[in-house]
């Protein structure tokens, strides 16, 4: 095993902790039960990236590879396909959907590019993808799902010239918000206010900011300045149950 590469090494570990002899936890594993846990690992992953921690990546990078290595090892195990099979596969289709570099295909910028890979993404699937909108991942996070039908969308034409008929569609969604509240109508509130999310990641699409991020960091800082004000609290020993709004948003103001 000393003279193996990195990768060749993780597969022969794999394969001898799913084998006989091997260690139980891993042997009773399924791609069922491993899946909560590479979603975890992929978070976690997010965190080293957003973190700009090369040492984190490098760890979290090897786990989400071990994830790759374990399904591969159980679809090897009863005769799908095997680690080489799986890298063969994205080899094959990264050529194929790259015929500006690897073939006689011109892509002179981003739109281009993305435009093709859909082209042949489509071609691909055949009779299968009836719509640009197949393949999105029906599990997709909401936020991330809209950005993802915004994309693809927008990759055929169908996307405003600009940013603000955007802008223009938030104040009337918002309108139509207060129009459903003061209707008292759940179903309908519920759907207008999802109507201004979408709308909030189109702008956040045109203005080139990604929805997930900018929530991720906007909900940062406001658990900073949430705990700011405990701090504050408690350093008088008072609680911010205790506070009064107008205190709460002056100290609010200070953490700013």
């Amino acid at each position: 095993m000393e003279d193996l590469s990195g990768v060749e090494r993780l597969r022969s570990i794999v394969a001898r902790l799913r084998g006989p002899g091997g260690c139980p936890w891993d042997i009773e594993q399924t791609h069922e039960t491993l899946r909560p846990l590479l979603v975890e690992e992929c978070y976690e992953l997010i965190d080293a990236i957003e973190c700009a921690d090369d040492a984190n990546m490098r760890e979290e990078l090897g786990d989400v590879l071990l994830h790759v290595v374990m399904h591969s090892q159980m679809a090897g195990e009863r005769g799908a396909f095997t680690l080489d099979g799986v890298a063969e596969t994205v080899c094959e289709k990264m050529i194929r959907r790259h015929p500006h570099v690897f073939g006689d295909s011109t892509a002179d910028d981003v739109p281009q590019v993305l435009g093709q890979w859909e082209r042949i993404k489509r071609e691909e699937k055949g009779e299968k993808a009836k719509s640009h909108l197949d393949g999105i991942a029906a599990a997709l996070p909401a936020l991330l799902k809209a950005q993802t039908v915004q994309k693809k969308a927008a990759r055929v034409g169908f996307d405003w010239p600009d940013v603000e008929p955007v802008y223009a569609k938030i104040e009337e969604e918002t309108g139509e918000i207060r129009e459903a509240v003061a209707a008292g109508g759940r179903e309908e509130i519920e759907a207008e206010v999802g109507d201004l999310l979408f709308s909030v990641v189109n702008l956040a699409r045109k203005l080139g900011v990604d929805a997930e991020t900018a929530l991720a960091g906007a909900t940062k800082r406001f658990a900073d300045r949430f705990r700011n004000i405990e701090r504050v609290l408690e350093s008088e020993g008072r609680r911010v149950e205790d506070a009064g709004l107008e205190e709460l948003d002056r100290i609010w103001e200070q953490s700013k």
